[in-house]
């Protein structure tokens, strides 16, 4: 068996309000656009180039991104790249690309007034927690 490596990290920012669905059988599924953008110059002129990611985030994991996130908010997403292909109306075979989100985090706020936010949903931090931000060394 190959050992093969499939890990997307993305930072961007919401092209649209998520929108949670669910499964036949009740599983939570939130589908949301991210934009990644890079900028650079080239003869003093400055360019940019935007990329469009589809995410799928699913169970709880969608259900908080359609809580807390909304158009314009900013996003780290570590997935997979996963390939979904189906058949159109018509007959004809189609496909698409996507992220299947396994963890996040909220960078920020799209609005400068709101004071940012930042939740880890991989690793929360506990309540009985021994240690205050003096005694961490960096």
């Amino acid at each position: 068996m190959a050992n093969d490596l499939n890990k997307f990290i993305v930072i961007g920012r919401l092209v649209r309000d998520p929108e949670l669905r669910y499964t036949q059988s009740g599983t939570p599924v939130a589908s949301f656009s991210i934009a990644n953008s890079k900028s650079w110059t080239q003869n003093n002129e400055k360019k940019e180039q935007t990329s469009f990611f589809n995410c799928v985030a699913w169970s709880k994991a969608g259900e908080i991104i359609t809580q807390y996130m909304k158009k314009g908010s900013q996003i780290q997403i570590t997935g997979r790249l996963q390939q979904r292909t189906w058949e159109d109306q018509s007959g004809n075979k189609r496909s698409t690309l996507e992220v299947n989100v396994e963890e996040f985090q909220f960078l920020g706020s799209s609005n400068k007034n709101t004071q940012s936010e930042s939740h880890d949903h991989k690793s929360p931090m506990p309540d009985d927690n021994p240690f205050s931000d003096d005694s961490i060394p960096f």
